[in-house]
């Protein structure tokens, strides 16, 4: 059994792991978590934060083993549940992830997390290639209780609004908002690349698709 200390290093290895990802340190995150999961392969969180590693490296059945392989030590990581569905809707898989989005919805999760979820189910209603998936009017919805819990600080979630209100052929609030997006403090230069070419799409009254 792991004494709290190395329970405590174990947990540092892990968050450490997540900047180092967020900062775009791939391999040095990588080497974080296989290190926690070669000694104690019991520290669940590592399994998740390995599953963001492997999604983003495109390695999508990884990715969703070591989702399910955190959600089988702790079945409240509604986080690896979330990343599975949104692999499960990339991969084309679009049953299986509405059943998931729609699942952790109703477990009503801790307030920033349920926005996520909010969120990432709009962007779901709003851009599915399978139509009859689609639900332009749900995603609008979604997408506004997102952001208001989040108080209208989170670009990512009001740019996800603009895409709703695209597909429901509102393309005058999809500019307002995805310019509200634009103009938030701290946007990444990824993510202002992202609004800019979204916002190209709705001055042509086009969606945006998955």
């Amino acid at each position: 059994m792991a004494t709290p200390q190395r329970m405590r290093a174990a947990m540092k290895l892990v968050t450490d792991a997540q900047d180092l990802l967020e900062k775009g340190d791939v391999p040095g995150a990588k080497r974080n978590v296989d290190a926690v999961i070669h000694n104690d392969p019991t520290i669940w969180p590592a399994f998740y934060v390995r599953a963001q590693i492997f999604a983003s490296q495109g390695k999508y059945e990884l990715a969703i083993q070591d989702c399910n392989e955190a959600l089988r030590q702790y079945r409240g990581c509604v986080e690896a549940a979330l990343l599975r569905a949104n692999i499960n809707a990339h991969l084309g898989k679009y049953t299986e992830a509405l059943k998931e989005f729609n699942s952790l919805v109703a477990l009503h999760p801790r307030a920033v997390t349920l926005a996520r979820v909010l969120s990432d189910r709009a962007w779901f209603y709003a851009t599915c290639p399978n139509a009859s998936l689609r639900n332009g009017q749900q995603a609008v919805k979604d997408a506004k209780a997102a952001c208001s819990i989040m108080i209208w600080k989170d670009e990512h979630m009001i740019d996800t609004l603009a895409v709703a209100y695209a597909e429901v052929g509102d393309f005058n609030s999809a500019v307002q908002y995805v310019s509200q997006a634009l103009a938030v403090k701290g946007i990444s230069p990824n993510g202002a690349k992202l609004f800019q070419k979204h916002l190209a799409l709705f001055q042509q009254n086009k969606p945006i698709r998955l």
